[in-house]
């Protein structure tokens, strides 16, 4: 946790509401998401017991297992949820986009738009995650055949789960984690892993404060968990008699319309959580580079959509070429998401001035037109110096660039005790003098920061077929089997 982080919580107990993190929303939120609230059967993995979905606040459609031990009854629920998951999919692309030809020549297009999914919580991620390996294997023919519409659906969840991991995604977004990202409270962070705790120190009712309304919210009765995990006494007292009361009717419609009331009781209050939670995300300006991360969210999606019928189901681990690609490729996207968030946000850039990163003042002395003659030709290289009080943890030569505008990029040649001198490298045009208003004068208060969007580039893996005997050598081609679709649930 950093000291600013701290500094928020304390301010957050101080003051009973959540204080920002933030001044801009780092993700994108789609106009109509698809909010998905999962529950599951205590005690199981990926046995599903009920879900409320929809893309808007008076639209929900509450679908349920009402015996989640039925094989049956359990594929025709994930059915039913594939046809709603699948249409909102399909519905959520918008008009193609015509986009220039790639390096190889080929024609590229792009989706205008993508389907964005809602969880409550990381435990919505998870189960997501499970489900979508629990069907994604599963045979359309032969014995215990399921409907079509089962694995593409579990390949889908795949995928979006898979989109999730990759930093500055916003295709598959847990409620808790994006407010955290935005507010401190002053409870644990264990405790802001309750939605509507969480909501309650954010936007508390008229006339409490934000523990008054966390203490209320943590009352499973009038505020139950927003899943996956159901509440013990809920499921002992409650589910488990009417469970039992359905079984022991032989499925009767009577005994499946109370259960299904019972489920739709817990459901609710977090339906409502959900859109309000909605609803203050959207409140914020959005961060200048989020439609950039959005663009390559729906090129992502534009190419699996493309591409889905092309290829097997995800296969249940990577190959190794694959997994070292893939950890690259969330290094790289890590190493991007953090300097630009710094870059949108002054509270975010705060936080890496405190630890050295980045460094803030007034430029006190300045050579716009100073020129390197020591090469063949000679190069603009204007001097700066940065008058600053902030902890600088930088060596001499560290590439550095401006916050305000990250093309100018510098490098520092000392630090002394008028501050740090900077020498600029680039984002002042190609002459030999510098384009208008490039280079930063004399009284201008400037941030420069060692974060830079794509820091370093994309590595060559080998081939498939080239892997290293060290990784085990090429491996067998995957050929779908039977067993595949032996997965457990659970």
């Amino acid at each position: 946790m950093s000291a600013l982080t701290s500094l928020a919580q304390l301010e957050a107990v101080a003051s009973g509401v959540a204080q920002p993190l933030a001044t801009v929303r780092h993700c994108h939120m789609a106009e109509a998401p698809l909010v998905l609230i999962p529950l599951k059967l205590a005690g199981e993995a990926a046995a599903p017991l009920a879900v409320m979905l929809g893309a808007g606040p008076d639209d929900p459609t509450m679908l349920m297992v009402p015996q989640p031990r039925n094989r049956d009854l359990r594929f025709a629920f994930a059915a039913d949820l594939a046809k709603l998951v699948l249409n909102h999919i399909e519905t959520s692309r918008g008009a193609v986009e015509e986009l220039p030809p790639g390096k190889d020549g080929d024609d590229r297009i792009r989706y205008g738009d993508a389907p964005q999914i809602l969880v409550p919580n990381r435990g919505g991620i998870g189960f997501l995650r499970m489900l979508g390996r629990s069907t994604r294997f599963r045979s359309t023919e032969g014995p215990y055949a399921v409907e079509p519409s089962v694995p593409v659906l579990g390949r889908w969840l795949t995928w979006f789960a898979d989109r999730y991991d990759r930093p500055g995604s916003s295709l598959l977004l847990a409620a808790t984690e994006t407010l955290r990202m935005h507010w401190a409270t002053g409870q644990s962070s264990l405790e802001d892993g309750n939605l509507a705790a969480l909501l309650g120190w954010i936007d508390p009712p008229d006339g409490l404060d934000g523990p008054a309304a966390a203490a209320l919210a943590e009352d499973p009765v009038s505020c139950p968990p927003a899943g996956p995990s159901t509440d013990p006494t809920f499921d002992n007292e409650v589910l488990a008699p009417a469970i039992a009361a359905y079984h022991a009717s032989g499925g009767d419609h009577r005994a499946e319309e109370r259960l299904r009331t019972v489920l739709a009781g817990q459901l609710a209050p977090t339906w409502d959580v959900m859109w309000r939670a909605a609803a203050l995300l959207r409140e914020l300006p959005e961060g200048a580079s989020v439609p950039g991360r959005w663009e390559r969210d729906r090129d992502a999606f534009t190419y699996y959509h493309q591409t889905f019928g092309e290829a097997y189901p995800q296969a249940r681990r990577d190959s190794p070429v694959r997994a070292a690609k893939r950890l690259h490729d969330l290094e790289r996207a890590q190493d991007a998401y953090d300097a630009q968030r710094a870059f949108d946000d002054p509270l975010v850039m705060a936080e890496h001035r405190l630890s050295g990163q980045a460094f803030g003042g007034v430029v006190t002395e300045c050579d716009p037109t100073r020129l390197d003659e020591t090469g063949k030709r000679p190069k603009l290289r204007p001097y700066l110096r940065i008058g600053t009080e902030d902890p600088v943890r930088l060596d001499v030569g560290t590439t550095v660039c401006n916050a305000a505008r990250p093309s100018l990029k510098g490098k520092v040649v000392e630090f002394g005790v008028g501050g740090v001198l900077l020498e600029l490298t680039g984002g002042m045009g190609r002459k030999l003098s510098p384009e208008p208003g490039s280079v930063p004068g004399v009284g201008d208060r400037v941030c420069f920061t060692s974060l830079t969007d794509g820091s370093y580039g994309a590595t060559r893996f080998p081939e498939r077929e080239d892997t290293p005997w060290t990784h085990g050598g090429p491996p067998e081609e995957y050929v779908p089997t039977d067993e595949d679709a032996e997965e457990e649930w659970s």
